[in-house]
C-alpha cells in the first residue's frame, strides 16, 4: 500500500511541476487530458457498478471541462471561440445525462469529440503558440 501512495504523490509533484512552467497552450492541452482520464476512469467504474465513484469521476470532467469554457474569450475569439463554448457546453450537457442514466455510449461520444478537439489543438504550429504573452488575458480559443 504505501507503494500505490508514493506513487501517487510522485504523480502529483510531477503534475504541478509541470504545470509550474507550462505555457497557456500546454495546460490546456493538460486540462483536455485530464478531462479525457477522467472519462476513462468514470467508464470503468459504471462497467463495475461503482456508481459513487463514477459519479465522482464524471463530476471531475464536468469541471475540467467547465474551466476550459471559462478560458474562452468570446470577444477576441470570434466565431471559433463560439463554437466551442457551445460545444463544452454540450459536453457536459451529455455528461450529466450520462452520470444519471448510467450510458457508457454518452461517455464514448464526449470522450470522441474531446479527443478531436485536443487533436486539432495538439497540432497548432510553435509560431502560433509563441504569440506575445504581455497580457494576462485568457486563452482566446481553448
Amino acid at each position: 500500500m504505501n507503494y500505490k501512495h508514493g506513487a501517487r504523490q510522485y504523480g502529483r509533484v510531477a503534475v504541478g511541476s509541470e504545470t509550474a512552467f507550462a505555457s497557456p497552450h500546454r495546460l490546456v492541452q493538460m486540462l483536455m487530458e485530464g478531462a479525457l482520464e477522467k472519462i476513462a476512469v468514470a467508464k470503468g467504474h459504471m462497467d463495475r457498478k461503482e456508481f459513487e465513484a463514477k459519479g465522482k469521476h464524471i463530476n471531475w470532467a464536468i469541471s475540467i471541462i467547465n474551466g476550459l469554457r471559462s478560458s474562452l474569450n468570446l470577444e477576441e475569439g470570434g466565431e471559433m471561440a463560439v463554437n466551442l463554448d457551445n460545444l463544452y457546453d454540450y459536453m457536459v450537457r451529455r455528461l450529466c445525462e450520462s452520470n444519471l442514466k448510467n450510458d457508457l455510449a454518452i461517455l464514448d461520444e464526449v470522450s470522441s469529440l474531446l479527443t478531436e478537439i485536443k487533436s486539432a489543438w495538439d497540432v497548432i504550429p510553435d509560431e502560433v503558440k509563441k504569440t506575445p504573452s504581455n497580457s494576462d488575458e485568457p486563452v482566446s480559443a481553448a
